[in-house]
Protein backbone atom coordinates (compact mmCIF):
# COMPACT_ATOMS: atom_id res chain seq x y z
CA UNK A 1 0.00 0.00 0.00
CA UNK A 2 1.39 3.40 -1.01
CA UNK A 3 1.81 6.02 1.70
CA UNK A 4 0.89 9.66 1.08
CA UNK A 5 2.10 12.50 3.27
CA UNK A 6 -0.59 15.20 3.41
CA UNK A 7 0.69 18.53 4.77
CA UNK A 8 -2.37 20.70 5.43
CA UNK A 9 -3.08 22.97 8.41
CA UNK A 10 -6.85 22.97 7.92
CA UNK A 11 -8.18 20.10 10.01
CA UNK A 12 -11.43 19.99 8.02
CA UNK A 13 -9.67 19.68 4.67
CA UNK A 14 -7.13 17.22 6.05
CA UNK A 15 -9.78 14.91 7.50
CA UNK A 16 -11.84 14.98 4.31
CA UNK A 17 -8.89 14.25 2.06
CA UNK A 18 -7.54 11.56 4.36
CA UNK A 19 -10.87 9.73 4.27
CA UNK A 20 -11.18 10.03 0.48
CA UNK A 21 -7.62 8.81 -0.12
CA UNK A 22 -8.06 5.91 2.28
CA UNK A 23 -11.08 4.82 0.22
CA UNK A 24 -8.67 4.61 -2.73
CA UNK A 25 -6.48 2.25 -0.66
CA UNK A 26 -3.75 4.76 0.17
CA UNK A 27 -2.15 4.93 3.58
CA UNK A 28 -2.30 8.60 4.65
CA UNK A 29 -0.18 10.38 7.24
CA UNK A 30 -1.07 13.99 8.05
CA UNK A 31 1.17 16.86 9.17
CA UNK A 32 -0.12 20.33 10.06
CA UNK A 33 3.13 22.28 9.74
CA UNK A 34 6.62 22.24 8.22
CA UNK A 35 8.41 20.97 11.34
CA UNK A 36 5.97 18.09 11.82
CA UNK A 37 6.23 17.19 8.12
CA UNK A 38 10.04 17.13 8.24
CA UNK A 39 9.88 14.69 11.14
CA UNK A 40 7.62 12.33 9.21
CA UNK A 41 9.80 12.60 6.08
CA UNK A 42 12.93 11.78 8.09
CA UNK A 43 11.41 8.85 9.97
CA UNK A 44 8.81 7.32 7.63
CA UNK A 45 8.60 5.69 4.21
CA UNK A 46 6.66 8.16 2.04
CA UNK A 47 5.67 7.48 -1.59
CA UNK A 48 4.10 10.85 -2.47
CA UNK A 49 3.67 14.22 -0.74
CA UNK A 50 0.77 16.65 -1.04
CA UNK A 51 1.86 20.05 0.25
CA UNK A 52 -0.14 23.15 1.06
CA UNK A 53 1.82 26.29 0.17
CA UNK A 54 0.79 28.38 3.21
CA UNK A 55 1.66 26.75 6.55
CA UNK A 56 1.83 28.12 10.11
CA UNK A 57 5.61 27.84 10.48
CA UNK A 58 6.75 28.29 6.88
CA UNK A 59 5.56 27.27 3.43
CA UNK A 60 5.27 24.29 1.14
CA UNK A 61 7.93 25.64 -1.23
CA UNK A 62 10.51 25.44 1.54
CA UNK A 63 9.32 21.93 2.40
CA UNK A 64 9.46 20.87 -1.26
CA UNK A 65 13.10 21.94 -1.44
CA UNK A 66 13.84 20.01 1.77
CA UNK A 67 12.24 16.85 0.38
CA UNK A 68 13.98 17.02 -3.00
CA UNK A 69 17.37 17.40 -1.32
CA UNK A 70 16.78 14.11 0.48
CA UNK A 71 14.98 11.95 -2.10
CA UNK A 72 13.25 11.98 -5.48
CA UNK A 73 9.76 11.97 -4.06
CA UNK A 74 6.74 12.93 -6.20
CA UNK A 75 5.13 16.14 -4.96
CA UNK A 76 1.77 17.79 -5.63
CA UNK A 77 1.08 21.32 -4.37
CA UNK A 78 -2.34 22.00 -2.87
CA UNK A 79 -3.09 25.68 -2.31
CA UNK A 80 -5.67 28.43 -2.46
CA UNK A 81 -3.26 30.62 -4.39
CA UNK A 82 -3.64 30.78 -8.14
CA UNK A 83 -0.77 33.02 -9.10
CA UNK A 84 1.66 32.22 -11.89
CA UNK A 85 4.70 33.00 -9.72
CA UNK A 86 3.68 30.38 -7.14
CA UNK A 87 3.14 27.78 -9.83
CA UNK A 88 6.50 28.48 -11.49
CA UNK A 89 8.31 28.48 -8.15
CA UNK A 90 6.86 25.07 -7.29
CA UNK A 91 7.72 23.59 -10.67
CA UNK A 92 11.25 24.99 -10.51
CA UNK A 93 11.76 23.22 -7.20
CA UNK A 94 10.77 19.90 -8.80
CA UNK A 95 7.07 19.61 -7.99
CA UNK A 96 5.11 17.29 -10.28
CA UNK A 97 1.75 19.03 -10.21
CA UNK A 98 -0.14 21.99 -8.78
CA UNK A 99 -3.84 22.08 -7.92
CA UNK A 100 -5.78 25.05 -6.54
CA UNK A 101 -8.59 25.19 -4.00
CA UNK A 102 -11.45 24.69 -4.40
CA UNK A 103 -10.97 21.45 -6.30
CA UNK A 104 -12.77 18.17 -6.94
CA UNK A 105 -11.49 15.20 -4.94
CA UNK A 106 -11.71 12.96 -8.01
CA UNK A 107 -9.45 15.41 -9.84
CA UNK A 108 -6.82 15.19 -7.12
CA UNK A 109 -7.03 11.39 -7.05
CA UNK A 110 -6.61 11.28 -10.83
CA UNK A 111 -3.53 13.47 -10.63
CA UNK A 112 -2.07 11.33 -7.85
CA UNK A 113 -2.51 8.25 -10.03
CA UNK A 114 -0.78 9.80 -13.03
CA UNK A 115 2.15 11.02 -10.94
CA UNK A 116 2.50 7.58 -9.33
CA UNK A 117 2.54 5.92 -12.77
CA UNK A 118 5.22 8.36 -13.89
CA UNK A 119 7.51 7.40 -11.02
CA UNK A 120 6.80 3.67 -11.26
CA UNK A 121 7.84 3.31 -14.92
CA UNK A 122 10.21 0.42 -15.64
CA UNK A 123 13.42 1.42 -17.32
CA UNK A 124 14.27 0.06 -20.73
CA UNK A 125 15.58 1.07 -24.13
CA UNK A 126 13.38 -0.54 -26.75
CA UNK A 127 13.69 1.47 -29.96
CA UNK A 128 9.95 1.12 -30.57
CA UNK A 129 9.44 3.13 -27.40
CA UNK A 130 11.64 5.97 -28.56
CA UNK A 131 10.34 9.05 -30.36
CA UNK A 132 12.94 11.18 -32.10
CA UNK A 133 12.17 14.47 -33.79
CA UNK A 134 15.11 16.59 -34.85
CA UNK A 135 17.69 16.65 -32.07
CA UNK A 136 15.16 15.77 -29.36
CA UNK A 137 14.53 12.19 -28.24
CA UNK A 138 11.83 10.84 -25.91
CA UNK A 139 12.31 7.39 -24.38
CA UNK A 140 8.88 6.28 -23.21
CA UNK A 141 10.21 3.34 -21.18
CA UNK A 142 12.04 5.52 -18.69
CA UNK A 143 10.31 8.86 -19.42
CA UNK A 144 13.65 10.37 -20.36
CA UNK A 145 14.00 13.36 -22.69
CA UNK A 146 17.31 14.32 -24.29
CA UNK A 147 18.36 17.12 -26.61
CA UNK A 148 21.64 16.68 -28.49
CA UNK A 149 22.28 13.72 -26.19
CA UNK A 150 21.94 15.79 -23.00
CA UNK A 151 19.13 14.85 -20.63
CA UNK A 152 16.48 17.45 -19.80
CA UNK A 153 14.54 16.89 -16.59
CA UNK A 154 10.78 17.47 -16.76
CA UNK A 155 8.10 17.17 -14.12
CA UNK A 156 5.46 14.49 -14.61
CA UNK A 157 2.88 16.79 -16.22
CA UNK A 158 5.46 18.59 -18.35
CA UNK A 159 6.58 15.23 -19.70
CA UNK A 160 3.01 14.10 -20.38
CA UNK A 161 2.26 17.25 -22.35
CA UNK A 162 5.48 16.89 -24.36
CA UNK A 163 4.78 13.21 -25.01
CA UNK A 164 1.27 13.98 -26.28
CA UNK A 165 2.65 16.57 -28.71
CA UNK A 166 5.55 14.42 -29.91
CA UNK A 167 3.28 11.39 -30.36
CA UNK A 168 1.22 13.40 -32.84
CA UNK A 169 3.75 15.18 -35.10
CA UNK A 170 2.36 17.64 -37.68
CA UNK A 171 -1.07 17.47 -36.02
CA UNK A 172 -2.74 20.34 -34.21
CA UNK A 173 -3.36 19.39 -30.59
CA UNK A 174 -5.97 21.71 -29.13
CA UNK A 175 -5.73 23.05 -25.60
CA UNK A 176 -8.91 21.13 -24.71
CA UNK A 177 -7.34 17.91 -25.99
CA UNK A 178 -4.29 18.46 -23.81
CA UNK A 179 -6.41 19.14 -20.74
CA UNK A 180 -8.57 16.07 -21.38
CA UNK A 181 -5.67 13.70 -22.06
CA UNK A 182 -3.07 14.95 -19.61
CA UNK A 183 -5.25 15.46 -16.56
CA UNK A 184 -7.57 12.53 -17.35
CA UNK A 185 -10.60 14.61 -16.43
CA UNK A 186 -12.99 16.97 -18.19
CA UNK A 187 -11.08 20.04 -19.33
CA UNK A 188 -13.45 22.52 -17.68
CA UNK A 189 -12.30 21.31 -14.25
CA UNK A 190 -8.75 22.57 -14.94
CA UNK A 191 -7.54 26.16 -14.82
CA UNK A 192 -6.61 26.93 -18.42
CA UNK A 193 -4.00 29.45 -17.28
CA UNK A 194 -2.06 26.62 -15.66
CA UNK A 195 -1.60 24.97 -19.07
CA UNK A 196 -0.08 28.19 -20.40
CA UNK A 197 2.44 28.09 -17.57
CA UNK A 198 3.35 24.47 -18.34
CA UNK A 199 3.89 25.20 -22.04
CA UNK A 200 6.07 28.15 -21.11
CA UNK A 201 8.19 26.01 -18.77
CA UNK A 202 8.55 23.22 -21.37
CA UNK A 203 9.72 25.71 -23.97
CA UNK A 204 12.25 27.18 -21.58
CA UNK A 205 13.70 23.76 -20.81
CA UNK A 206 13.92 22.92 -24.53
CA UNK A 207 15.46 26.35 -25.22
CA UNK A 208 12.47 26.97 -27.46
CA UNK A 209 11.40 30.43 -26.34
CA UNK A 210 10.80 31.42 -29.99
CA UNK A 211 8.34 28.54 -30.46
CA UNK A 212 10.29 26.80 -33.22
CA UNK A 213 9.84 23.33 -31.68
CA UNK A 214 6.40 23.69 -30.12
CA UNK A 215 4.52 25.87 -32.55
CA UNK A 216 1.48 27.83 -31.42
CA UNK A 217 -1.53 27.59 -33.73
CA UNK A 218 -3.43 30.71 -32.78
CA UNK A 219 -6.94 30.16 -31.54
CA UNK A 220 -6.50 26.38 -31.60
CA UNK A 221 -3.53 24.89 -29.79
CA UNK A 222 -0.04 23.59 -30.51
CA UNK A 223 1.79 21.25 -32.83
CA UNK A 224 5.21 19.71 -33.41
CA UNK A 225 6.35 20.17 -37.00
CA UNK A 226 8.79 17.72 -38.61
CA UNK A 227 9.06 19.76 -41.82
Amino acid sequence: MKTILLVEDSETIALGLKYALQQERYNVTVAKCVSEAKGKIDNSQIDLAILDVSLPDGNGLELCKYIKEKQDLPIIFLTAKDEENDIIAGLDLGADDYITKPFRVRELISRISTVMRRYNKTEGNNNSDVIKIGNIQLNMQNAQVTKDGKEIVFTSLEYKILLLLFSNPNKIITRDMILDKVWDIAGNFVNDNTLTVYIKRIREKLDDNDGEIIKTVRGMGYKISTN
